[in-house]
């Protein structure tokens, strides 16, 4: 499995989102790549809805329907109703079928 964040220079939750992801490996093996995103051009191209996206082989699995491609701050709805600017661990276990 390829894990791709896709971030704009200086995002803030980019490493977070980085931790969360390897707490939601638990130690399991995958590619982590993280690729700066700095136009509109580059947010259609790699279908970034705000940063930091987080693909799995190439797929956005937080995808919403109808979002735009966007080089803005992404917010995360998680299931208790919270938001924050990105995935939780459990969200990514269950995404990543380690949890």
């Amino acid at each position: 499995m390829r894990i791709t964040v896709l971030a704009v220079p200086d995002c803030p939750n980019a490493a977070v989102v980085r931790d969360r992801v390897r707490a939601a490996l638990a130690g399991r093996t995958a590619e982590v790549e993280t690729v700066e995103v700095r136009d509109a051009a580059e947010a259609a191209r790699w279908g970034m809805t705000g940063s930091p996206t987080v693909l799995l082989d190439g797929t956005d699995p937080f995808a919403r329907a109808g979002a735009e491609p966007s080089v803005s701050c992404r917010i995360y709805r998680h299931t208790d109703g919270s938001a924050d600017g990105a995935p939780s661990v459990a969200e990514l276990r269950r995404v990543l079928g380690t949890g």
